[in-house]
């Protein structure tokens, strides 16, 4: 893998269906089925993960058969594996549009343009995404909204991101 090809989630494997050697994949993308049309899933460090050959949608997921799976415990030994695609598997986004992962890496610069440091990643904790800032001076990560308040300005094809950071807000008086 070179660091061009960035791997992107796409699903997960939630473990055995049936008795019959067929596995459930969690999608995480639009369409589940579309897992189907990436061919070789792969692992986190690159290397071949899962191959599904049938599928089938469920909710969020497919239910199908996979070259490396024959049996329901060959799937369940398999649980919780993410699977990946590489960057460029994806189509190109429109104009104005982006893909999250194409965030890490940038450079985050305070209004006056002093770099704060590099978003390292993209969270969501259930809310709203967070970028997760690597500070340029060393120490802990800290996290920024990914809200047009917080980020106002992206200039991807540049690597950075304007990064305004939202003031502390101190303790109020009761009501």
């Amino acid at each position: 893998m070179t660091e061009n090809s960035k791997l992107i989630l796409v699903g997960q494997i939630a473990g055995g269906f049936g008795v019959k050697g067929e596995v459930r994949v969690t999608a995480y993308t639009a369409d589940p089925m579309t897992l189907l049309s990436y061919g070789v899933l792969l692992r986190a460090d690159g290397s071949p993960g899962l191959t599904l050959t049938t599928a089938r949608p469920e909710k969020s997921a497919v239910v199908g058969r996979a070259k490396e799976i024959a049996t329901k415990e060959q799937a369940d030994a398999l649980r919780g594996l993410k699977l990946y695609i590489p960057r460029d598997k994806l189509p190109e986004p429109d104009e104005d549009e982006f893909y999250l992962t194409d965030l890490v890496g940038l450079e985050a610069r305070d209004p006056e343009g002093v770099v704060l440091g590099t978003v390292k990643s993209v969270q969501n904790f259930g809310a709203d995404d967070m970028l997760e800032i690597a500070p340029a001076n060393g120490g802990p990560t800290w996290y920024l909204p990914f809200t047009r308040d917080a980020v106002p300005d992206l200039h991807i094809a540049d690597g950075w991101l304007l990064a305004v950071k939202p003031t502390e807000i101190g303790e109020r008086e009761p009501d």
